[in-house]
């Protein structure tokens, strides 16, 4: 059974490539959104976050040199500005989010995409 997905995907990316082989290898095509050339609306990135369960940090890519040359590793900086900077430059994107009907994951390490495929 084809089960609707879609992967928030970076190419460069090997945990993003390993998920996306985990998702075919189950028979599921996903819709892949390259999100570095496409990148997510605020609504749309504000949802992924709500969905995902996920602190708003735990979707910036911290480890990210951009993440510490906007002064985003600073204490008082808010989730209004990690947003802000996420959408300004989608590389602070940690990536790959998976979307399915069964839910929404940040899937690193790439194993936690099986806790929502059918």
């Amino acid at each position: 059974m084809n089960t609707p997905a879609t992967i928030y995907h970076n190419p460069k990316c090997g945990t993003s490539r390993n998920v996306l082989a985990l998702l075919r290898e189950r028979g599921i095509e996903p819709e892949v959104i390259e999100y570095l050339k496409t990148p997510p609306t605020r609504e749309r990135l504000l949802t992924l976050i709500a969905a995902s369960g996920l602190p708003v940090i735990d979707i910036v890519r911290t480890k990210e040199a951009l993440f510490t040359e906007l002064g985003l590793h600073v204490p008082g900086v808010n989730d209004a500005q990690l947003i802000d900077a996420m959408l300004a430059h989608p590389i602070l994107m940690n990536r790959p989010i998976v979307v399915t009907a069964k839910g929404t994951r940040l899937c690193r390490p790439a194993e936690r995409v099986l806790d929502i495929l059918a």
